[in-house]
């Protein structure tokens, strides 16, 4: 299925009344205070958010799965289902492959696909937390930092072979997530089980191409109970700086403790320009559990606040961040999930472009709380939907996704194409 731009300007004409309302009215408002609205409008077009492949189908729990039908089942139907992602909303112009779920078989062909749809390669991702049906060596007991050297071979090829993929795709960056850890004490050697993971890693960064980067992902708990080797930042951070320049750490919104200062993390990890990415979700008390902004809107302007900060900063080291969800879809259509976390993200990022900067250090400088919050959350509290409507249409997309998709019947016309019990392949 694809969604022609008529379709979507039928559907934009009758919103558009309401649509220059709020937007005249929000333009007026800004334009006093001497913001421009055109070049806010251009910053939230050019930022743009991959989708994971394995994202397109429904997740699930341990418990179950409750799959909806019209899933995509090949790398090219995925493909297809970001392509129309993009048309409705025009922020999801890139897809991100997790290997082996998404092998593509013929590279010419995939990438002229993507292309048809003006999508591009992100990062991708391996895979050495689940035993493939072909693999020699389990990883059970761990793949990176296995004390079997066998096993810590057959992990680090695979992650060659992902490179190898993703540049064929044309894709720049490797992003690594173990679930290597222990569920009991004194099962595992930490010191031994660290030394390993950065030996592992030394390998794959020495075979990555010069122009490609490596992005380190941390997690504090799951699979495992008793400890994971990449546990926090701290951990991340420690292995990139000692692998090199263009290793990185990777932020993942739901991996973290309750409650952690996570917009803290973003400002160290950017002062010392290691900060990659971002893997964005929502979390009550789980990982990728919720969609974006669902539970803490404000932590995620927060977590913006201090991302375009250090965008801005002109003598930062840190390169442009790369983006994307990841989230767990079991009771939402994971496209409409998808849909709504793109606006999330672009919300909070308007809105923290919304912050008077000078004023906001003049505050800090006074040691001024008060006025720091107010400047803060008067950027908050400020409804930029309009802005993100604009960027949309200005750029053939949809006023108003959600609707389009729903209008537009889009997932009844997947569920008649590929059938009630399609199912995605990954989790």
């Amino acid at each position: 299925m694809r969604i022609d731009k008529n379709q979507i300007n039928s559907l934009n004409k009758k919103a558009l009344p309401d649509h220059r309302e709020s937007f005249e009215y929000i333009s007026q408002r800004l334009e006093g205070k001497g913001i421009s609205v055109q070049k806010l409008v251009q910053k939230i077009q050019s930022f743009q958010i991959a989708i994971p492949s394995w994202a397109l189908g429904t997740g699930g729990t341990r418990f179950g799965r409750f799959p909806g039908g019209g899933e995509p089942r090949t790398l090219e139907e995925k493909i297809d289902d970001v392509g129309l992602l993009h048309a409705l909303n025009a922020g999801s112009g890139a897809i991100s492959l997790h290997i082996p779920w998404d092998i593509p078989k013929d590279i010419a062909q995939i990438k002229a696909h993507a292309a048809s749809h003006k999508l591009l390669f992100d990062a991708v991702n391996s895979n050495t937390f689940q035993d493939q049906a072909d693999q020699e060596h389990s990883y059970k007991f761990g793949s990176l930092c296995h004390t079997d050297a066998q096993v810590r071979k057959q992990a680090v090829n695979h992650n060659l072979e992902v490179i190898r993929h993703g540049e064929a795709l044309g894709s720049k960056s490797l992003t690594v997530w173990l679930a290597d850890g222990s569920s009991f004490p004194g099962q595992m050697n930490f010191r031994k089980a660290l030394q390993r993971t950065l030996d592992s890693l030394k390998e794959i960064y020495a075979g990555m191409p010069d122009d490609w980067k490596m992005f380190i992902e941390y997690k504090p708990y799951e699979p495992y109970f008793y400890h994971t080797v990449i546990q926090d930042w701290g951990t991340s951070h420690l292995l990139a700086s000692q692998l090199g320049e263009r290793a990185y750490t990777l932020v993942d919104l739901g991996h973290h403790l309750p409650n952690t200062n996570i917009e803290q993390i973003v400002a160290t990890l950017m002062m010392q320009g290691k900060l990659g990415g971002f893997h964005f979700n929502d979390s009550k008390f789980g990982d990728d559990d919720l969609t974006v902004g669902a539970m803490k809107p404000y932590q995620l302007f927060l977590i913006f606040n201090e991302l375009v900060e250090g965008m801005q900063d002109k003598e930062s080291r840190n390169p442009y961040p790369a983006w994307m969800i990841d989230a767990s879809h079991n009771l939402k259509d994971p496209m409409e999930d998808l849909l709504q976390s793109v606006e999330a993200i672009q919300l909070a990022y308007a809105q923290a472009l919304l912050v008077d900067r000078q004023a906001l250090e003049d505050a800090r400088e006074a040691n001024d709380p008060v006025l720091a919050q107010e400047i803060l959350q008067d950027a908050f509290r400020t409804d930029v939907r309009p802005l993100i409507a604009e960027a949309r249409m200005q750029a053939d997309a949809a006023l108003d996704p959600v609707a389009a998709f729903r209008k537009l019947n889009v997932r009844e016309n997947l569920v008649r194409e590929r059938g009630k019990k399609s199912m995605a392949t990954g989790l």
